[in-house]
């Protein structure tokens, strides 16, 4: 690829993800720049953080779970410890009774990562039009009428927003992938527990960094966003004139209309993968 004719990608991504991305990028030709709008850390709300450990312990001596879904690489991260590893790798084949389930295949790196065998890992199909909650159905819901039969739950472990209230989703005003997820389990007799081990906020820039963003709407450069979150920060920073004329990429059909409302000129959903994303950026030449 030609770098000459190809606009600078700005990736929104928290770090240290977007120096990552960056280097991707980069190693491909593409000219980047890390301009993260989110920051990951430790959920730091005590009720969060009690929750958290007790849904380990649940997990560590065959608790009621049926399946944790981890809803991204950070939930894995912040949730899964040496011991709740080892728990679930030592379930005997024959009768495994506890599967994690991951919306797509950095979730389950990071699973593996951490200490979880492959084996026990679901995720959408390599082929699948989508890495999220829905194409991740499509594999787990066979298992479902089983877990119902033994009473079993599914956990579901993700993040929590400034000014969510707490760590159940039901308090969150994103996460619609998992809730739907969370509704077909309920109508097969699922029960659905949450639990966030991870919070994600507006980082805060610096003054480089504003004045990199600046150049970055008015310049003809096209931004990644991986999340609806990344895209209302950005809303929240710079007026809709500032954003009428800019041109994004978007990993999810979600997050894309999350930007077209922000008033985005132009936004494409793609796959959340190197490849998918160079390859949109091919199909805009």
């Amino acid at each position: 690829m030609n770098d000459m004719t190809l606009p600078c990608i700005i990736v929104t991504r928290p770090q240290p993800e977007a120096d990552a991305w960056v280097s991707q990028l980069q190693a491909h030709g593409v000219p980047a720049l890390a301009l993260p709008l989110i920051e990951i850390g430790a959920a730091t709300l005590p009720a969060d953080q009690q929750a958290a450990n007790q849904a380990r312990a649940d997990c560590q001596n065959s608790g009621p779970y049926g399946a944790i879904m981890l809803v991204s690489g950070n939930a894995a991260q912040f949730f899964i410890d040496q011991k709740m590893a080892q728990a679930l790798s030592c379930q005997p084949p024959v009768a495994i009774k506890t599967r994690v389930w991951c919306p797509g295949p950095g979730t389950a790196r990071t699973a593996m990562a951490h200490g979880i065998p492959a084996a026990l890992i679901d995720q959408p199909a390599p082929g699948a039009a989508q890495f999220d909650s829905e194409s991740l159905w499509a594999q787990v819901a066979p298992q479902v009428p089983a877990m119902a039969e033994a009473g079993l739950r599914v956990l579901v472990v993700r993040g929590a927003s400034e000014g969510d209230g707490g760590s159940g989703e039901n308090y969150a005003p994103g996460g619609k992938g998992r809730q739907w997820l969370a509704t077909q389990l309920q109508a097969a007799g699922v029960g659905v527990d949450f639990v966030a081990v991870y919070e994600r906020r507006m980082p805060h820039w610096s003054p480089e960094q504003m004045a990199q963003a600046r150049t970055a709407l008015a310049d003809g450069s096209l931004w990644l966003f991986s999340s609806s979150q990344a895209v209302m920060h950005l809303r929240n920073i710079f007026s809709p004139a500032e954003l009428a004329s800019v041109s994004a990429i978007a990993t999810h059909p979600r997050i894309a209309q999350a930007a077209q409302n922000a008033g985005f000129a132009s936004v494409k959903p793609c796959r959340p993968t190197m490849t998918d994303v160079i390859a949109s950026l091919e199909s805009r030449l």
